[in-house]
């Protein structure tokens, strides 16, 4: 809204207007927008809550700490959606298609993480929606984000083209714009994967299926990545924190994607209009450092899935639009590390009762950073490791925020390390 005004300001000349015109600018305002909102309104928002009685139910699993909780604020997602759609709606160009699928994303995701919290919370349910009925959510809104950028004429890009002679690099140019199904590969020289190459196998159809395939990628990393940040919501300020460690990297990757220097020295592909994402990814992360004021160790609310699904549907449409999503196991390694331990858990249980009758475990408890909290051993650990002592909860959520950090630096560096 305000990028619109201040359009119509700086063509009458007004001083100081065409500052908005700068995507760097408008990036510093939306964190700073975010951050206050997200401190300032979230305290009046955690007082409602309070007041509502909307606290988290807690089941005592013998974690240190754990039955404090009990009674704590819930749903405070709710303060990260409204600090972020409150800080784009009045500094993005709401006219980019990028910029319109985010907010669908956020608001999307929202409903279904805020409407399984109140049942859960308000309803007393403890079950909230159904599994079949969340994952169906998550689909829909795969095909929604795979079919826009399908249809969309401003969703395109320019593959960068190396021009060698005699060994050297001596012309670094972008192809005109076309729609295409490339993403960036870590880690090789020639670093573009192109999905068309898995429909080799129908020649007749290969762009429609290439792009049935595309959908169907988009749904099942949408689907990953937010329940992901959904199973690493278990530690105050760890799915928060997290997510502006990615928010940061993901913004760095979306500013120099629409730079068509900044690519060209790259060697990445060039979007046009995905530096709009940049000011989006600045709201994610003032919104998500201005919550864990009240989210750090102890907490004084919890996002629930209102807010977890959210940040992990955005994180992944995000690096999508970018053509970075293979990325996403690198700069999401925490949420991947989360998702694996809880697969692996069940499947060895399962398996090893199906067996012997006994179920068996690998980890203490998981998702993983449950393991830590516990004392003891399981599993594969109690036969190698004397019994662990239990580490402090922010002890954990500082480790794994660490992590994140190198995560993120890594897959910004592999831009280059090929």
């Amino acid at each position: 809204m305000l990028y619109e005004f201040f359009k119509y300001l700086n063509q009458l000349d007004v001083p100081g207007a065409g500052m908005f015109h700068y995507i760097s600018f408008r990036s510093s305002m939306a964190l700073i927008l975010s951050l206050l909102f997200s401190t300032i309104v979230g305290r009046q928002i955690i007082d409602k809550l309070q007041k509502l009685q909307i606290g988290e139910t807690v089941r005592n699993l013998g974690l240190e700490g754990q039955m404090q909780k009990k009674g704590t604020p819930t749903m405070g997602g709710v303060i990260i959606i409204l600090s972020i759609l409150t800080s784009v709606l009045l500094l993005a160009r709401l006219s980019n298609i990028y910029i319109i699928l985010m907010l669908t994303t956020m608001l999307w995701l929202g409903a279904i993480g805020f409407t399984d919290d109140y049942i859960k919370v308000v309803k007393k349910n403890k079950a909230g929606i159904s599994g079949k009925l969340k994952i169906a959510g998550q689909i829909g809104l795969g095909l929604i984000v795979g079919l826009t950028l399908y249809l969309s004429p401003q969703a395109v890009m320019r593959e960068n083209v190396e021009i060698r002679k005699e060994g050297k690099i001596t012309e670094v140019h972008h192809s005109p714009q076309v729609k295409s199904t490339q993403t960036t590969i870590p880690f090789l020289k020639n670093n573009n994967f192109d999905y068309r190459d898995l429909a080799r196998f129908m020649p007749k159809h290969r762009t429609a299926v290439t792009w049935i395939i595309f959908v169907l990628v988009t749904i099942f990393i949408v689907t990953a990545v937010s329940n992901g940040a959904n199973l690493t919501d278990g530690l105050d300020g760890l799915a928060a924190g997290s997510s502006a460690i990615i928010g940061v990297a993901l913004g760095i990757l979306a500013y120099v994607s629409s730079h068509l220097e900044y690519a060209a020295y790259l060697n990445i592909m060039y979007i046009p209009g995905s530096g709009e994402l940049a000011v989006f990814a600045c709201a994610l992360i003032g919104a998500t450092i201005g919550f864990l004021w009240y989210n750090a160790f102890p907490a004084q609310i919890f996002m629930g899935d209102t807010g977890s699904l959210t940040l992990g549907g955005l994180i992944a449409v995000f690096a999508i639009i970018i053509h970075k999503e293979l990325l996403l196991p690198i700069l999401c390694g925490i949420f991947l590390v989360e998702n694996v331990s809880v697969m692996l858990q069940v499947s060895y249980f399962k398996y090893t009762k199906a067996k012997y009758g006994t179920g068996k475990r690998i980890f203490k408890m998981t998702p993983l950073h449950h393991h830590f909290q516990k004392a003891g051993n399981a599993g594969i650990n109690a036969i190698i490791q004397k019994p662990l002592l239990p580490i402090p909860e922010s002890k954990i959520v500082v480790r794994f925020w660490l992590i994140g950090i190198i995560l993120a630096a890594l897959a910004i560096a592999t831009l280059k390390m090929r």
